[in-house]
């Protein structure tokens, strides 16, 4: 018996990997986060599957599901909106099936940073503009954030950053990074990236709590910070140069 985490991708159906959809496809038992993950994703589930909603479910009823399902030898697929490697809440899963010696798996999703940027049309890594991307939140009720890992400390780096779980924060989003950017740095704010009510608000940090209070965004979006949202006129890389050689172009 095997627990198959799976990223479900941002919001889309078609947005998740072959791999996760065919591990669905084999499962008897599904656990889904109901609020977030796209129902039309448990059409891929074998008749006579177990449905288990778990938005309104603790970590322990989570674990119960998990051992039964071990002793009725059943594998489960654990459904998880974006991709496992942040804040998934999969590791506290993982110690849980350890202590149970419950076999598991991790198959990787689409995040919701990259389907957002997709929206945009943009890249985020611009040559001389901007090279690193920061992922980061802000603190809030169900985990406080690190001493050092501060938007002011990421914002100094002047990399490009997609804020996470913060559009209830923006003003605080704003008076933080304004002085480390300027008031005129680019702000994009991807509301539901891949699904059909997505939105999109774009501004500066000097306009953006003013569309948004007109306009309000509760939830479930990303607010991208930096210049490489509107760069233009910037240095093409060395990548595709005619001159550049590199190890498999083998040009002479």
């Amino acid at each position: 018996m095997t627990v198959h985490f799976i990223g479900a991708g941002p919001g889309a159906a078609d947005l998740i990997t072959v791999r996760g959809r065919d591990l669905i496809a084999r499962c008897p038992v599904c656990l889904y986060a109901g609020s977030i993950v796209a129902k039309e994703m448990l059409g891929w589930c074998p008749a006579g599957t177990r449905l288990v909603d778990t938005a309104p479910m603790s970590l322990d009823e989570i674990e119960q599901e998990y051992v039964a399902a071990q002793a009725a030898g059943q594998d489960v697929a654990r459904l998880h909106s974006g991709d496992l490697s942040v804040w998934s809440a999969v590791a506290e899963q993982i110690r849980r099936l350890e202590k149970h010696g419950i076999d598991y798996t991790l198959t990787p999703g689409v995040p919701s940073f990259a389907a957002a940027a997709a929206s945009l049309g943009r890249e985020l890594t611009i040559p001389e503009v901007a090279q690193s991307l920061v992922l980061t939140r802000v603190s809030g009720r169900a985990s406080p954030m690190p001493p050092g890992e501060t938007l002011a400390a990421f914002g100094a780096t002047g990399a490009t950053l997609a804020i996470h779980l913060a559009i209830h924060a923006i003003d605080r989003v704003v008076d933080e990074l304004a002085p480390l950017y300027g008031s005129d740095c680019p702000v994009a704010i991807v509301f539901h990236a891949s699904r059909p009510d997505e939105r999109i608000v774009r501004g500066t940090l000097a306009t953006i709590a003013g569309l948004l209070a007109a306009e309000p965004i509760e939830r479930t979006a990303v607010i991208f910070v930096g210049r490489s949202l509107v760069a233009e006129g910037f240095r093409e890389s060395s990548l595709y140069d005619p001159v550049y050689q590199r190890r498999f172009r083998g040009r002479e």
